[in-house]
C-alpha cells in the first residue's frame, strides 16, 4: 500500500509518531476509498497514545499551511493541510449501556479500535510506522468484503447494532452507496434491533437519511429500510403508501413501490437533494385521501394538497430544514399533477400561463419530477405521456419567451390602485388585483402595464369606484416599481 501514501502528510505523520515514540495508522473510510479507488479528502488516524498531542506536533512540523482544532473533551484534534481534513484520535476500546449510543470509552489496543468499527470495510487500516510502514492490516477481510461487494459488521452484528443503532442506516447507507450486498445474519439483526433506533436523535437520523437520499441508488437504501423495519420508526407515513387494496375486483397500484420507483426516475436525471425528497413525499397524501367509487374505482382526490400540509410536519419531526427548501418540496408536491393534466388535454396558452405563474424557477424540475411520475407498465402509454409532456416542455418556453410570466408579479400594484381611487385599504383593491392577474392568465390583455392600467380602470368603474387621480399624474415610480420588486415565487 506504500505507492497510495505517496502524499506529504503521511511521511510527515510517520516521521513525527517516529520522533514521538508513538505509533500510529490510517484507518477507516480512506482506506476502503483507496481500494475502491474513490476520491476522498478526510483522513482517519488513530494512535496509541494521544491524538491531541500528535495532531499539536503534527500541525508544529507542518507549520504556516495549516489549521488546527483540539477537542479536548472528546479526546480528538483535526488539522486541515492542502484540502486534506485530518482527524486524529487515540486507540480505543468502547462499552455500551442500554440505554444510550454513547460508549463508555477506554484507552485500547489498535485491535480494540478495530473491533469497535461498525463494518469490515470500514475496519481497514494502514500502518504510518517505520518498520511497518504502508502494511495493510484487515483482521476482518473486509478487502475479500470490497472484492465480492459486501457489508457485515466486524463482531456479533446483534451487539454492533444494539450498541449503537446508528451503524444499522450506516450500513444500509453504504449498500445504497456502494451498491453493495448487506449479508444475511446483518441484514436479520438489523431487523432484529431496529426498535433501537429510538434512541438515536432526528438529526443523526436525517443525516444519515440525506446520505442515502443523494447517493446513487436511493431507491435500494428505502427498500432496506422497509424491509428492516427502519422505515416505520423513521417515516411512517411512507410506509403508510404500501400495499394494494381491492373491492369488487379493483384494486390500485402499490403506491410504495411506485414512489421508488418515482424515485429512481429522478435519481438517474438529477442530483438535487429536494427534488429527490419532493419524489419521495409526492404522493404522501394518498392513504388519508383513498376513496372507493363504484364507477371510477380507487381515487386519490385532493392528495397534492393533503401531501403539502404533511411536509411541515415530516420536516420538522426529521429535522431537515424549516426554510425556502421544505417550501420547494412543498411546491413540487402541490403541483405534481398539473402537468400531467396538461398532457392529457389540449395544452391551452391560459393553463401554461398559471403554471409557469405558480412554478416559478422551479417549473424545470417539476418537469422532470412528472416526467419521472410516470411509471406505468403500458409502454404505449408512457411513450404517449412522454412525447405529450415534450410538447408541454416546448410550451413553457414559446410562453415564457413572449409573456416574461417565470417569477411574475402584475403591472398594478395595490398602492397603485388606492392612489388611482382615493381608496384605503378595503376588499376592493383585492378584487381589481385579482382580476387583472386573472386576466392575464387567461390572456384577455397582455403583461404590460398600460393595458393593465385601463383594465383596472375598467374593473373600478364596475365596483363604482371614482378616478381621483388621472394617468398624468402617476409617477415613474407607480408605473416602474411592481415590476421591480422581487416575486414571492423565488423568495
Amino acid at each position: 500500500m506504500k505507492e497510495h501514501l505517496k502524499h506529504p502528510i503521511f511521511g510527515i505523520i510517520s516521521r513525527v509518531s517516529e520522533e514521538m515514540g508513538v505509533k500510529s495508522w490510517v484507518i477507516g473510510g480512506y482506506v476502503r476509498d483507496l481500494i475502491l479507488e474513490r476520491p476522498s479528502k478526510d483522513i482517519d488516524i488513530v494512535v496509541l497514545g494521544s491524538g491531541i498531542e500528535l495532531a499539536q506536533k503534527v500541525a508544529e512540523s507542518i507549520g504556516r499551511d495549516t489549521q488546527a482544532h483540539y477537542f479536548k473533551n472528546f479526546g480528538t484534534a483535526q488539522i486541515t493541510y492542502k484540502n486534506f481534513e485530518i482527524e486524529f484520535v487515540g486507540a480505543r476500546k468502547e462499552s455500551y449501556r442500554r440505554d444510550s449510543r454513547k460508549p463508555i470509552v477506554e484507552d485500547g489496543s489498535l485491535e480494540d479500535d478495530q473491533n469497535r468499527r461498525d463494518l469490515t470495510i470500514n475496519a481497514l487500516a494502514i500502518s504510518l510506522n517505520k518498520d511497518s510502514f504502508g502494511e495493510l492490516l484487515d483482521p476482518f477481510n473486509g478487502i475479500e468484503d470490497i472484492e465480492n461487494k459486501v457489508i457485515r459488521t466486524p463482531l456479533d452484528p446483534d451487539i454492533t447494532f444494539s450498541d449503537d443503532p446508528l451503524r444499522m442506516l450506516r450500513a444500509i447507507r453504504f449498500s445504497a452507496q456502494l451498491d453493495f450486498m448487506i449479508e444475511e445474519k446483518s441484514l436479520d439483526a438489523i431487523e432484529r434491533n431496529s426498535a433501537r433506533m429510538s434512541i438515536i436523535s432526528a438529526e443523526r437520523i436525517s443525516d444519515e437519511l440525506n446520505k442515502m437520499v443523494i447517493s446513487p441508488n436511493p431507491y435500494k437504501a428505502f427498500y432496506l429500510l422497509e424491509k428492516t423495519g427502519l422505515l416505520s420508526i423513521i417515516l411512517p407515513e411512507m410506509v403508510a403508501l404500501k400495499g394494494v387494496d381491492y373491492k369488487e375486483g379493483k384494486g390500485h397500484k402499490d403506491n410504495f413501490y411506485h414512489t421508488l420507483e418515482v424515485l429512481e426516475n429522478v435519481a438517474q436525471t438529477s442530483d438535487s437533494l429536494w427534488l429527490r425528497w419532493a419524489a419521495i413525499l409526492h404522493d404522501i397524501g394518498k392513504p388519508q385521501t383513498k376513496r372507493y367509487d363504484p364507477i371510477h374505482g380507487w381515487t386519490f382526490h385532493s392528495h397534492e394538497f393533503v401531501g403539502k400540509k404533511m411536509i411541515p410536519l415530516i420536516f420538522r419531526k426529521l429535522k431537515l430544514p424549516m426554510n425556502e427548501k421544505m417550501r420547494y418540496v412543498q411546491k413540487l408536491v402541490l403541483l405534481h399533477l398539473r402537468p400531467i393534466v396538461l398532457a392529457e388535454d389540449i395544452v391551452s396558452d391560459s393553463a401554461v400561463r398559471r403554471l409557469l405563474y405558480e412554478a416559478g424557477n422551479d417549473v424545470d424540475d417539476l418537469m422532470t419530477l412528472c416526467e419521472a411520475d410516470i411509471t406505468s407498465k403500458n409502454e404505449a402509454k408512457v411513450r404517449k405521456y412522454l412525447k405529450n409532456f415534450k410538447l408541454v416542455r416546448q410550451k413553457l418556453k414559446e410562453i415564457e419567451a413572449k409573456d416574461k410570466i417565470r417569477n411574475w408579479q402584475p403591472p398594478i400594484s395595490g398602492d397603485l390602485i388606492m392612489k388611482t381611487f382615493g381608496l384605503n385599504p378595503c376588499k376592493e383593491i383585492g378584487i381589481i388585483k385579482n382580476d387583472i392577474r386573472e386576466g392575464i392568465l387567461d390572456g384577455l390583455i397582455p403583461n404590460e402595464f398600460e393595458r393593465a392600467y385601463l383594465y383596472m380602470l375598467e374593473k373600478g368603474k364596475d365596483l363604482g369606484l371614482t378616478i381621483k387621480v388621472n394617468r398624468d399624474e402617476l409617477t415613474q415610480e407607480d408605473i416602474c416599481t411592481p415590476k421591480d420588486k422581487p416575486s414571492k415565487n423565488n423568495e
